[in-house]
Order: structure tokens, then C-alpha cells, then sequence
């Protein structure tokens, strides 16, 4: 029996995908008898083929699925021959259900891409193309489905195929093999069909049984991902986890990364006992031969390999929110077994889905593909995707929400910054706020345009100067005359404009300086970002708040006339969105207090700080 197979079904909506898959589990006997009667009676409800039985429904169990006839959420089936086990992904058709076709193709070897005989090739059919080939799917079989409905037609089949194969060359896909077929009748599904007597190839089911997918590479070396300390007493301290690639032996020397620590095996525990060794896609716990430290998100590796320490690289990506990714912004960033802090820092191009061109983008759109740079706030053991799929595959994690919100596949490493180290220096900030005698602190005062953060700003700095206190003001309108006049204001270019504010804000209140920041700042991402540069208790955010009528009443600028009137674009609570502050330190109505009350909170509150400081 060959090795098993895992593959994923790809293609547009009513494609046929899921209907395919009911056929070969019906036609090759992998349905039970009361599976079937269930079906039987499902498709009396939800059918769409009149009174025949619908084999889609061998795979769309949601209940939204059977109503709409669609397919939601990703089936996993299991088909057994005597040649081999077969493990298959139905996935979704609908553009918006994207991430789930990704899911499923991260794992898979094989991509069966149905092609609808009657509509040819789409746009899902090559961004589902795309994306495997991202992920590392190096085969296919395009499976052009219901041929009934076009008499067979060799004519029209020839088209398709060529169509593809054109746009699917540069993909480099390592092997890529036509079928005509018809799921709903079961032609060329598991037996072919004399219907195409100018098909001279294999049926589907005898294609998957024999195509050879196994990887030519030489095996890589050994790395673990570390995902669970188990320290069940005194005596024993585990390092659990999947083994990624290669292979271990007990007494092996190893390094714990990113530390570097070098130590041995000691002992390679299993389910049920021990082992002599471990190899790839294990999971097993290993004990080490000294006390080192080693925690969730390390990589217990042996030497050599292609997998460094790093802290940035460029990768692909696929974007699934719809909330743009803007670079700037801070995301969470999940590789392995390790969570941190990330960064898209540029995005190089995005990828055109119909014919790989590359474009020049600020932002990316939901189910668009970009090549970017990420940095990272820590360096992580990571690898090229090519090289090792687990230490180089990841996803993006909305700081604020926790939804994924895209996923991506690592390039290389980029080695800028290996020769860039901190330099240590005699004189730290606390060393620069003593001398000034005051606690440094960032006051970032958020909120529409006319809330009133430049007046509160203004008068709060006169206050603190007055009172002996070493500050400054970053005035959001002032910043754009200098700092960053380059910058514009479509949501990539505000995210940059308040990275580079909280990066210079940073830097004065590592100077000891009390620095206050008054600048629209919409979005809660960017702000959090802004504060995740700042230690603990450094970071104030106040927000300013008067409602959108309020300011455009108030319009010192004159700026809503103009927006309203369609004269100022992306200009924000008009066409463009703020997010409050959920938790502000500090919440200032100005329809109901005065700038100078405003003023009074927050000097208690900054100088009540800088008591407690000193005391």
C-alpha cells in the first residue's frame, strides 16, 4: 500500500466540490448503510436534485450549509482502498470563507481543483490555485466536472486545461494532471467512462491512488517545538511537543534556542514508555541530561539546519480580515509553539490573483496576497517555509479582538540587524528624570478634530511649566509640517503618522521629559501600539470626548463645512472612523467641562503621580 495521501478540494462556489466527494465515498463503498439513509432523508429537505439523492450532503452537515447549499466550514473524510488512505478537505467555495480553504491546504499534499466545464476558469479557481502553491501544495489534479452538460465536449475541455496550465506555470507546481468528469453522474469518478472515449487516462479515484507525492528533500535536522513543560514533581521536568522535522536519539547533543544553551538527551518518553529515538511528526517529551532553562515557544534542536534566532524576515501573506493590514500596525504573531509582538514594517507588493503581477500597494485588502517584511519585538528560532512548514508558518492575531486575522509563510530571514546590537549606556532615564527632579510620562490625549485636545494640551503644558516641570508637546498639525509631512491621511498613512509620534514620544520620556501628545489618532491598534512602547505606568491615554455634531458646531478650522460639502477626503466622523477609547485613564466631556477643569484633572492626576514616584 502506497504512503497516505492528504488533499484539499478547491474551486469556486457550486463547483461541485462537495458532491465529488459524496461520489467517491458512495462509489467506493465507504458509506454505511444508515449513513446513507440519512443522506437519503436529508435530501428530500435540503436536496437540489430533484428527487435523486445529493451526495453534497455526505459533506455539508451545518445547518446553514444544508439550507443555503453551500459549503461553510471545512468536512474531513477518510477514504479507504486497497492502495491506499485517502485523507480529503472539502472546503468552502465562497470568497469569503477563504481562511478556511487556507486551513485546510496547510496540511495537504495534493489540490483537487474543480473547474465548473460550463463557467471555466475563475477568480476563486486561481486565488485557491495561489494559495496552495503558497502553502506548499507541489501537486494537482484539475478536475474539470460536469462534462454531462456540455455533451462531453472535448473541444471545450482542451480550452480549459490549456487555460490553466498557462496560468498555473509560474506557480511551478511539481505536477499537475486534467480529469473530465461528472460528480453528479459518477463518470470518471472511480471507473472511466466510456462517455469520454477520447479520454485516454486514468479515472479520478485510480489517479489518487497511485500519483507519487513523497518528498524528495533530505531529511532536515532535528527541532522541537516546545509546547508543554510538564513538571509533575521534583524529580521530573518534561519538554513536550511535535517533532517538527529530522530525527533524535537519546544521548544526542542539542541547543535549546533562542538562548543557545547546548545540553543532551537524556531520556525520549513516549505513550506508554520510552523510546530509543524520535522522528518527524512524533509527539513526544524529552528530559535533558542538566538544568537549563526552557519554556513554551524554545526549540530544542540539534546542530545544523538551515533555523536561526531572528527578529525579522519576509514572508507571504494572505490577508483575512476586512479591516485592511496597514504597515505600522501591531499584531500579535503566532509561529509554533510561540506568541509575540509583530509588525508588517512594509509591504513589498501585492500579488495581482489573475496574473501574478506584482503592484505596488499601502495597504491590503481582505483575501488579497502581498510579499512583506515583519519584525518581530524578540528573536524566534524560524526557517523558510520551504525548508521546514511548522518553524515557518504563521498567523496574524488582532491585538484587540483576538481573531486571526491573516496568515502567512516565511520567505528567508532577513539579516539587517545582526550587527546591530544595543549599545549600553552610562546614563539611563531614571538617572535623567532624577536630575529634573519629576517621573517622565507620555499624556495621550485622542479624540475628534474640535474635541478639544490642542486647547487642554496647550493649557496643561502651561500649568506643568509654570510649576517647574520639564515638558513638551507633540501638536498633531504641528508634526505634519516636519516629522511627517510625507504622510497623508488614508488609514496606512495615520497608522504611520502615530508610529512615529509614540517612537519620538518615547524617546523624550526616556529623557526624563513629560511629553504630551495631542493627536486625532482613530484607531484603538495604533494606540495600543503607541502604549506597548512604554513601561509600565508611563502611558496615559485621555480621551477627549464631544460628539461629532458638538465638533462640527464648534469647527475652529472650518474642516466639517469642507468635509461635508465633499472638499476633504477620509476626514474622520465624517468619512473616515474613530474608535473610542475602551478604558481611558482619563474620560474629559468637554460639552460639560471647561478646558480649564480639564485642565485640574489632569494635573492631580500628573502630579499625584509624581508624588507617589518619589515618596
Amino acid at each position: 500500500m502506497k504512503p497516505p495521501l492528504r488533499l484539499v478540494t478547491c474551486g469556486s462556489v457550486d463547483d461541485g466540490k462537495s458532491t465529488l466527494i459524496g461520489r467517491l465515498l458512495l462509489q467506493s463503498n465507504q458509506l454505511l448503510d444508515d449513513q446513507l439513509e440519512s443522506i437519503k432523508k436529508a435530501s428530500a429537505r435540503f436536496g437540489t436534485q430533484g428527487s435523486s439523492v445529493d451526495l453534497a450532503l455526505a459533506l455539508d452537515g451545518l445547518q446553514a450549509e444544508r439550507e443555503q447549499g453551500i459549503t461553510i466550514d471545512v468536512a474531513y473524510r477518510s477514504i479507504t482502498t486497497a492502495a491506499r488512505r485517502l485523507t480529503v478537505a472539502d472546503t468552502p467555495g465562497h470568497e469569503q470563507y477563504t481562511r478556511n480553504m487556507a486551513t485546510a491546504a496547510s496540511t495537504a499534499q495534493l489540490a483537487l481543483i474543480l473547474i465548473d466545464s460550463r463557467n471555466g476558469v475563475m477568480v476563486q479557481t486561481r486565488r485557491h490555485s495561489r494559495i496552495a502553491a503558497m502553502l506548499g501544495v507541489r501537486h494537482v489534479v484539475l478536475a474539470i466536472n460536469k462534462m454531462d452538460l456540455i455533451a462531453w465536449g472535448r473541444t471545450r475541455y482542451e480550452q480549459i486545461v490549456d487555460e490553466y496550465r498557462t496560468f498555473a506555470a509560474p506557480l511551478n507546481f511539481a505536477s499537475a494532471h486534467a480529469i473530465p468528469l461528472s460528480a453528479l453522474t459518477g463518470d470518471n469518478v472511480t471507473s472511466t467512462s466510456p462517455r469520454a472515449g477520447w479520454y485516454q487516462g486514468p479515472a479520478l479515484l485510480e489517479y489518487l491512488e497511485t500519483v507519487d507525492v513523497e518528498d524528495a528533500r533530505p531529511p532536515g535536522a532535528f527541532h522541537l517545538p516546545v509546547q508543554y513543560v510538564n513538571r509533575p514533581n521534583p524529580e521530573f521536568r518534561g519538554f513536550c511537543g511535535r517533532v517538527a522535522s529530522g530525527e533524535i536519539h537519546r544521548g544526542d547533543v542539542v541547543t535549546v534556542s533562542p538562548g543557545g544553551m547546548e545540553t543532551r538527551v537524556k531520556s525520549i518518553v513516549v505513550y506508554g514508555g520510552q523510546a530509543a529515538r524520535a522522528v518527524e511528526g512524533e509527539s513526544v517529551t524529552l528530559t535533558l541530561d542538566r538544568e537549563v532553562d526552557v519554556s513554551r515557544g524554545d526549540v530544542i534542536s540539534s546542530a545544523g539546519g538551515s533555523a536561526h534566532p531572528a527578529d525579522q524576515f519576509q514572508a507571504q501573506v494572505i490577508w483575512l480580515n476586512e479591516q485592511p493590514l496597514v504597515p505600522g500596525r501591531s499584531y500579535l504573531l503566532k509561529i509554533h509553539a510561540n506568541v509575540t509582538n509583530a509588525t508588517i514594517t512594509a509591504i513589498k507588493h501585492r500579488v495581482d490573483i489573475d496574473t501574478g503581477a506584482h503592484i505596488a500597494a499601502k495597504s491590503l485588502n481582505v483575501n488579497e496576497i502581498a510579499v512583506v517584511n515583519v519584525s518581530l519585538n524578540r528573536r524566534v528560532l524560524i526557517d523558510s517555509y520551504g525548508t521546514n512548514r511548522q518553524l515557518g508558518a504563521f498567523i496574524l492575531i488582532d491585538r484587540m479582538t483576538n481573531a486571526t486575522v491573516g496568515a502567512g509563510v516565511i520567505d528567508f530571514v532577513l539579516r539587517r540587524a545582526d550587527n546591530i546590537h544595543w549599545q549600553a549606556l552610562s546614563i539611563d532615564k531614571g538617572s535623567r528624570a532624577q536630575l529634573k527632579g519629576q517621573s517622565p510620562v507620555c499624556i495621550w490625549l485622542t479624540g475628534l478634530s474640535g474635541a478639544g485636545k490642542s486647547t487642554i494640551a496647550d493649557l496643561l503644558e502651561k500649568r506643568l511649566h509654570a510649576e517647574g516641570y520639564h515638558t513638551y508637546l507633540m501638536d498633531g498639525d504641528n508634526v505634519r509640517h516636519g516629522l511627517n509631512r510625507d504622510l497623508g491621511f488614508v488609514e496606512a498613512d495615520r497608522t504611520e503618522n502615530i508610529r512615529r509620534v509614540a517612537e519620538v514620544a518615547r524617546l523624550m520620556v526616556d529623557a526624563g521629559l513629560i511629553v504630551i501628545v495631542a493627536l486625532i489618532s482613530p484607531y484603538r491598534t495604533d494606540r495600543q501600539l503607541a502604549r506597548s512602547l512604554f513601561g509600565e505606568g508611563e502611558f496615559l491615554e485621555v480621551y477627549v470626548d464631544a460628539s461629532v455634531d458638538e465638533c462640527a458646531a464648534r469647527d475652529p478650522k472650518g474642516l466639517y463645512a469642507k468635509a461635508r460639502r465633499g472638499e476633504l477626503k477620509n476626514f474622520t466622523g465624517i468619512d473616515s472612523r474613530y474608535e473610542p477609547p475602551l478604558a481611558p485613564a482619563v474620560h474629559l466631556a468637554t460639552t460639560v467641562s471647561s478646558p480649564i477643569d480639564c485642565v485640574d484633572k489632569l494635573m492631580g492626576l500628573v502630579v499625584g503621580r509624581h508624588e507617589n514616584k518619589l515618596r
